[in-house]
């Protein structure tokens, strides 16, 4: 069953494909997704910006069935000590409410027109 989008998933998906503004696999510029590293059941992870790259529809599909294969490409990408960071980021619990993810969401609208108004800005996670 998939899990539910909010507000706070919608400005995080926009932020992230802003930031990346291509496929980090292929380069395509077109059909866009954020992909998640740890999945968004991972809430104490769901919203940072170092949990999320850009890429197609194509290859998000490709990867979401290849666990192994994205894990080598996240490794590459990103370094072995970014991915050792996100996984002891990732060890910990979150809860969520109401309030909270509408802060989220906020945070990320507000980056996303930081994003638009400077091309040099860079993406601040909300954790």
């Amino acid at each position: 069953m998939p899990i539910k989008r909010d507000a706070a998933d919608i400005a995080f998906s926009k932020a992230i494909r802003a930031r990346d503004k291509w496929c980090l696999v292929c380069g395509r510029e077109d059909t866009l997704e954020c992909c998640h590293i740890y999945g968004r059941r991972n809430k104490v992870v769901r919203w940072s910006a170092d949990n999320a790259i850009t890429m197609c529809h194509y290859h998000h599909r490709a990867m979401t069935e290849n666990p192994l294969e994205m894990s080598s490409l996240c490794y590459k990408l990103l370094g072995d000590g970014h991915m050792e960071i996100l996984r002891e980021k990732s060890q910990g619990i979150m809860k969520t409410n109401k309030a909270l993810r509408a802060e989220i969401a906020k945070h990320y609208r507000e980056e996303l027109k930081k994003m638009e108004d400077d091309p040099e800005y860079e993406l601040v996670s909300w954790n």
